[in-house]
């Protein structure tokens, strides 16, 4: 039932993104709920499904994995509470279900600061009273909470004056109801319906927020309680949610210093991911797509750019460059279904696929199988080799004709990885240099090759410069969540000292997990 809930959902992503004006109008709720279904789902796949306890984990510990967004967290603890009710059952009656609806509402209203009704909380609220009225099977608990959740839906813009001005219901609120649809669709054994088509964007009449930057964190290993950490976080910004599950810390905050923010919680735990948008240029890319289904036939461009990226900074990269972006990377890699949704978006008559990471790889291959003809891979196996490659990107040219240059462009550019060791080992380079390198060591990869360890992050990238550079002109530095521009600057002192001849250029949100990602070219 989760996994069709998902796929109900997907068909509606873009109504829902179409409502969304609170609490910014950045048009995103859709795809942000949808992720976080798509993340419950895989989550699911590997689940025993003979054990509720392992599925009702899988519920949760997906949920707050792929949060995304406002809607996405708030989403996260919903299925939280409906998970740890049902966690220790044999079978799901309609009494459990009720009270599980009833535990999610208490769970997403206890997530929130200050919880504001006329949004997903308000609809989360109907879906339980109606859940709680008598029924004696699951069906008629699923059809008593649709017709009470919509019920409250319908009056959300009495409830939010943005609402009210836009004309529109709450889109998390739509959104969650599209889950619960979706539960019962399958239940009954319906087929998915079409998609409906989007001729307006609500977020047309609005203009960006005062908080410039969608921020967004995952952490484990954190040596602060939750609530200690959202007071942390608190002064940031707004639209704070601090939220955990399963042993991990997730945050959500609309900030103008992302990078301060980062790098304060990081010393408080491990960070997993990160996630910056810019809510001004999403703004602009909702504006622009207002009448885009009416112009998509003449705007057909020959050629169009999917990259799998994470880290902020170099998301917006790849963005500038031209690239719809997979979230994705080391220790995440996007699923087959995650790269031919993000093919299918683009307006292009074909498309070029830039993995950027050796483990992407062959899922990539096989996205563009299934795309039959409309997509083409670049085999880039680090992020540096993809920049190399969308460097060299062309919309205007064929996908054919782009293929040699953009390879050539992946090969230009060295690739340097600080991160750290995930066990003890000991290895010898194809150098001849043998590394004894226990767990939690400072490791370095060129070209995605270990050559070095020990050390600091910033010794690191000096022993791989020594090793790599060939009389290259450019240097460029990302820091990962946990660097400030005072640690990037001095790198990049470092870097001009030892290689004058170097131009050194630095960027905050370099990929999760990695204290730096350099690029040589």
């Amino acid at each position: 039932m989760f996994r069709y809930a998902t796929d109900w959902l997907g068909v509606y992503r873009e109504q829902v993104n179409a409502l969304n004006v609170y609490p910014v109008p950045d048009g995103d709720t859709g795809t942000n709920m949808h992720l976080t279904m798509q993340s419950v789902r895989r989550e699911l796949d590997t689940a025993d499904e003979h054990s509720m306890a392992a599925v009702a984990k899988a519920i949760s510990y997906g949920a707050l994995l792929g949060a995304r967004g406002n809607s996405g967290v708030i989403l996260s603890q919903l299925l939280k509470g409906f998970a740890e009710t049902i966690r220790d059952a044999q079978e799901i009656d309609a009494a459990l279900l009720g009270r599980a609806f009833e535990a999610a509402r208490k769970s997403g209203y206890g997530a929130v600061m200050k919880p504001v009704e006329g949004t997903i909380l308000t609809v989360a609220r109907g879906v339980a009273e109606g859940a709680a009225q008598p029924a004696d099977v699951v069906e008629l608990v699923l059809e008593n909470a649709l017709i009470r959740g919509q019920d409250l839906l319908d009056q959300t813009p009495d409830m939010l004056p943005a609402l009210k001005q836009a004309g529109v219901i709450d889109s998390g609120g739509q959104g969650y109801l599209y889950i619960v649809q979706g539960l019962l669709a399958q239940l009954r054994g319906e087929a998915l319906p079409p998609a409906p088509e989007i001729t307006s964007y609500a977020q047309e009449q609005f203009e960006t927020e005062e908080f410039g930057f969608c921020t967004e964190f995952l952490m484990s290993d954190a040596t602060r309680p939750i609530e200690e950490i959202r007071e942390l976080v608190s002064p940031f910004g707004d639209s704070l949610l601090v939220v955990g599950a399963e042993g991990y810390v997730k945050g959500h905050i609309h900030t103008n210093e992302p990078d301060q923010l980062l790098a304060t919680v990081g010393r408080y735990g491990r960070m997993l991911k990160t996630k910056v948008e810019d809510m001004a240029e999403q703004h602009t890319e909702i504006l622009g797509m207002t009448g885009a289904a009416a112009r998509a036939e003449e705007e057909v461009a020959p050629s169009g750019l999917v990259a799998v990226a994470n880290g902020y900074g170099l998301v917006k990269l790849f963005r500038s460059l031209g690239a719809r972006i997979v979230s994705g990377g080391q220790t995440a890699n996007p699923s087959v279904q995650d790269i031919v949704d993000a093919v299918r978006s683009v307006s292009a008559e074909k498309v070029v696929i830039l993995p950027n990471n050796k483990n992407v790889l062959m899922a990539a291959e096989k996205a563009m199988e299934l795309m039959e003809g409309r997509a083409v891979v670049i085999p880039t196996r680090t992020l540096g080799q993809g920049i190399g490659a969308a460097l060299a990107f062309n919309p205007e040219a064929s996908a054919e004709d782009l293929r040699e240059g953009m390879e050539a462009g992946a090969q230009a550019v060295t690739t340097f990885e600080v991160t750290r060791a995930s066990r003890t080992t000991n290895i010898t380079t194809r150098g001849g240099r043998t590394l004894d390198i226990a767990e939690g060591d400072v490791i370095g990869l060129m070209d995605d090759e270990l050559v070095q360890a020990g050390g600091t992050p910033e010794d690191s990238v000096l022993d791989m410069l020594e090793q790599g550079f060939q009389g290259q002109e450019i240097a460029t530095v990302f820091g990962g969540p946990q660097k400030t521009e005072e640690d990037l600057e001095a790198l990049a002192g470092r870097i001009r000292k030892e290689f004058p001849s170097l131009e050194v250029e630095t960027h905050a949100g370099g990929p999760d997990l990695y204290d730096y990602l350099v690029t040589l070219e």
